[in-house]
């Protein structure tokens, strides 16, 4: 079994705009890169909202140089940005979007949603671009829970859902530049799965929700990060109580990182740059 790096637990919260209360489970912002390629993860919720009058979230802002990734589990997010891409990500719907070359992008609460309030609960995931993708045309996919493969585990265990990557021949609908796995897993109390990432992958069990055992040597209670070496094997949960967990495994972008807000580029030149372009326009129009 995998040897544990590291386990986190969830800081104190904030607010991205005035829709999204969320916590950081694990960020590149603390000058730290070891959870290559994923960037950052922001766990937002569960938080109850009251019906209103203007939906609530995040004006236009820019991304260059990574990927977001939006997991809805409750609630309704609309998005819009300068390629001309949106709509409404849904309970299990998945939007991945590529910065690449440079984006703008606004997020709020559908309008559906902001009429009616209720739970809202979500992940946004921040993917990095190798230096020679990091120009890339900006993109958007969008994913419906229906179109994402959802696999039964051995014994009841439970459920994973393939956003990316492969599992046990169900292949995710998701298309990303390096080769990665994110998995969506509903564990079941009492029962354990065995999952077996490449040799070489960063892994990193994110436990939203429940209590988990990792490898027999960490216990989890959601939220919960544990990062795991590159290799050494299989990666056992045993599941305590019903949990919500995502596995997140990825082959290492072991390039420099410079992160400057919402660009994630490998030299403060590029950032300079990167803030340049958005203030002449190059960014498109939203």
């Amino acid at each position: 079994m995998r040897k544990i790096i590291e386990t986190t637990t969830a800081p104190r919260g904030h607010w991205v705009g005035d829709g999204f209360p969320v916590r950081s489970l694990f960020s590149h912002m603390s000058g730290k890169s070891e959870t290559t390629p994923f960037l950052m993860l922001d766990y937002g919720g569960p938080y109850h909202f009251e019906p209103a009058a203007r939906p609530r979230g995040v004006d236009v802002h820019p991304h260059k140089g990574f990927e977001t990734v939006t997991i809805v589990y409750d609630g309704e997010v609309e998005h819009g940005d300068s390629t001309g891409r949106g709509g409404v990500i849904r309970e299990g719907d998945v939007q991945w979007m590529t910065a690449g070359d440079g984006i703008l992008h606004k997020e709020f609460h559908s309008q559906d949603f902001t009429k009616s309030g209720g739970t809202f609960e979500m992940v946004q995931l921040w993917v990095n671009l190798p230096a020679k993708d990091k120009s890339a045309p900006a993109g958007y996919q969008s994913i419906t829970d229906a179109a994402i493969p959802s696999v039964d585990l051995a014994d009841g265990a439970g459920k994973l859902r393939v956003i990316a990557g492969n599992y046990e021949g169900a292949k995710g609908p998701a298309n990303a530049f390096t080769p990665l796995d994110v998995w969506d897993i509903r564990l079941n109390a009492g029962k354990v799965v065995t999952l077996t990432p490449p040799e070489g992958w960063n892994v990193m069990v994110v436990v939203l929700s429940g209590k988990v055992s990792v490898n027999a040597e960490a216990k989890l209670e959601g939220p919960a990060v544990a990062r795991l070496a590159r290799k050494g094997g299989g990666v056992v949960i045993e599941a305590e109580e019903d949990a919500k967990v995502l596995i997140l495994s990825g082959e290492p972008i072991d390039e420099p990182i410079a992160a400057y807000g919402p660009f994630v580029m490998n030299s403060e030149a590029e950032i300079r740059q990167a803030i340049t372009d958005f203030n002449s326009g190059k960014f498109g129009r939203l």
